[in-house]
C-alpha cells in the first residue's frame, strides 16, 4: 500500500465507501462525485499508479478489472442501454487518484 493513497485506504477500511463488490483481486464502490445516474469505480486491490506503470504480469488485473465492470453494469441494470468506460491516464489525462481504476458511467435516459 502506498501510505498516501486515497484508494489504499479505502480498500483497507481506513476510509468508508460504498461497495457494491468485492473480492480478493478487486473492489467496486460508487463514486462520491458522481458525473453520471450511475457513477462506480473499479479498483484492483494491488496499487499501481497508472496505466502507465502497467506491468506485463498485470495483464489478468487489466482483464479482470474490464470484466467486473461488465458485470456491474448487467447489475445496475444499464447494460442494455449502453454505459461508458473510462481510465484516466496520468494528471493531464485527468487522473486525479494515481491508483489504477476504471470508471464505469451510464444511467442516462
Amino acid at each position: 500500500m502506498q501510505e498516501e493513497c486515497l484508494f489504499c485506504k479505502i480498500i483497507n477500511g481506513e476510509i468508508p465507501a460504498d461497495f457494491i463488490y468485492k473480492n480478493d483481486r478487486l473492489v467496486i464502490f460508487k463514486d462520491i462525485y458522481p458525473a453520471a445516474p450511475v457513477h462506480l469505480l473499479i479498483v484492483p486491490r494491488k496499487h499501481i499508479r497508472s496505466i502507465n506503470d502497467i506491468k506485463e504480469e498485470d495483464k489478468n488485473i487489466i482483464f479482470e478489472v474490464i470484466m467486473a465492470a461488465k458485470n456491474a453494469a448487467q447489475k445496475m441494470s444499464i447494460s442494455e442501454f449502453g454505459y461508458k468506460l473510462n481510465f484516466n491516464v496520468e494528471k493531464g489525462g485527468g487522473q486525479m487518484i494515481f491508483h489504477l481504476h476504471l470508471h464505469l458511467l451510464g444511467g442516462w435516459k
